[in-house]
């Protein structure tokens, strides 16, 4: 069997990327409650995608306004096509034409982004907003206060890439109508994993480091997410049983997993050296470039 899933999970540590709807003058980060009783914030895949598509300059693809009024719809434009750019070769797409028969033409993403979340639960922090640096320079004036939530944390998502539909269109039968050389395919997905390895996010006039610390994946015979939701944290430990059986699974996975560490990010790096035997981020995109380059030779 080819192999021709490539996934990877990544953990990062960032502080407030990601701000969800405001309540009064607080802002709130986005989060979600799980069974433990505790609150996560999380990046949503939508901003990450945001953030990567824009530090690949891929942010062409040309739009167009469906619809009118309040319900005009910001989509892309029905004549934009996947060899021209690659922002909807790998995110995909969905257009909507008025009258036009059968609805909308849609591609589904051959890269798939989860949220990442974070792996220390957000214990409702919050910084005060008081901008004197300007309001002394007005007398009789008092500036307006605002609070924002905070939380620092080390957070975890997962890239999956079909590296088979990677520049490939087909119709609604199934026919391929319209393909891109397999150099293009590879560059494509190089470029791609080049970002990830040197992500950052602009939020707030902060610019966040979202480089690794921290990654785990390859490429697999099986289109599998295999270490989404598998990394945890326990007081700054990372779990190493849980990710060690996530990886003995099956066969697929025990021979083509790699991982990456940055020494000192978590308490028990010795363990983790021991036990997982990482090389260093710049080795793992390498390598797994190398993969994706093959895959397409």
């Amino acid at each position: 069997m080819k192999k021709n899933g490539l996934t990877l999970t990544v953990v990062f540590e960032a502080q407030s990327a990601n701000y969800g709807e405001s309540i009064g003058n607080i802002a709130s980060l986005k989060q979600l409650s799980r069974g433990d009783g505790k609150s996560y914030t999380y990046i949503s895949r939508q901003a990450l995608r945001y953030s990567i598509v824009q530090q690949l300059n891929w942010d062409k693809t040309p739009v167009k306004a469906e619809g009118s009024g309040d319900k005009a719809v910001v989509q892309f434009a029905p004549e934009a096509t996947i060899t021209q750019y690659p922002e909807i070769d790998l995110f995909g797409y969905m257009k909507t034409s008025k009258g036009k028969p059968g609805g909308a033409t849609t591609r589904n993403a051959v890269a798939r982004l989860s949220h990442a979340i974070s792996l220390e639960s957000y214990k409702s922090d919050m910084d005060f907003l008081n901008n004197m640096g300007l309001s002394k320079r007005l007398a009789g004036v008092d500036n307006s206060l605002a609070q924002s939530e905070n939380h620092k944390s080390f957070y975890a998502y997962t890239l999956t890439i079909d590296l088979d539909r990677v520049g490939i269109e087909k119709d609604s039968e199934g026919k391929v109508i319209e393909e891109i050389p397999a150099t293009e395919k590879a560059s494509r997905v190089c470029d791609l994993l080049d970002v990830i390895k040197l992500l950052y996010r602009d939020i707030r006039g902060r610019r966040e480091n979202l480089n690794p610390v921290f990654v785990i994946g390859g490429v697999y015979e099986r289109k599998n997410p295999y270490f989404e939701d598998r990394i945890k944290l326990n007081k700054n430990n990372l779990d190493i049983d849980r990710l060690k059986d996530a990886i003995n699974i099956d066969e697929d996975a025990v021979k083509n997993t790699k991982i990456a560490y940055v020494q000192g990010s978590f308490n028990n790096s010795e363990e983790i050296v021991k036990n997982l035997n990482p090389v260093s981020v710049n080795e793992f995109f390498e390598d797994l470039k190398a993969k994706v380059k093959d895959y397409y030779a």
